[in-house]
């Protein structure tokens, strides 16, 4: 019998609104929001084993080929916001990262989704999951042995 295996792994990490990211009202630009997802990505990717230097150690990138988010609250200058990052598995080889954005109060500001391809350093897309990501995979059980 095959065993069950987790789908999906997160990290909630922090971000202090910085005055740059925000309109002359003190509200976090919209386009702001992207990079907010990519602070977290890096947070998750630190504390699971697998950030942009690994993947760069292994002689890969990780473009994002597909983005989007949803706004639903503002942030204001100053604000320290919970990013919520979800890894979200899948055979293909690419990663899927889901965000929740939270304001002080818990509630949620934006949520939103990016989709990164593994590139070779010397530019090929792979089509078959990298032998050190499936390693990873396995590592924090997205895999069977």
């Amino acid at each position: 019998m095959p065993s069950k295996i987790q789908k999906e792994i997160s990290f909630t990490s922090e971000v202090r609104v910085r005055f740059a990211e925000t309109d002359p009202l003190g509200i976090v630009w919209h386009g702001n929001y992207i990079q907010y997802f990519e602070d977290g990505r890096e947070a998750f990717g630190r504390h699971h084993g697998i950030s942009y230097l690994d993947q760069k150690e292994h002689n890969f990138s990780t473009p994002i080929v597909k983005s989007g988010c949803e706004h639903k609250l503002p942030l204001s200058y100053g604000d320290v916001a919970t990013i919520k990052t979800t890894y979200v598995d899948s055979q293909a080889a690419k990663m899927i990262f889901k965000y929740e954005i939270y304001n002080p109060a818990g509630a949620v500001v934006c949520t939103g989704e990016t989709v990164q391809v593994f590139v070779e350093l010397g530019g090929e897309l792979s089509l078959v999951l990298p032998k050190f990501f499936a390693e990873w995979k396995k590592k924090v059980g997205l895999l069977d042995e």
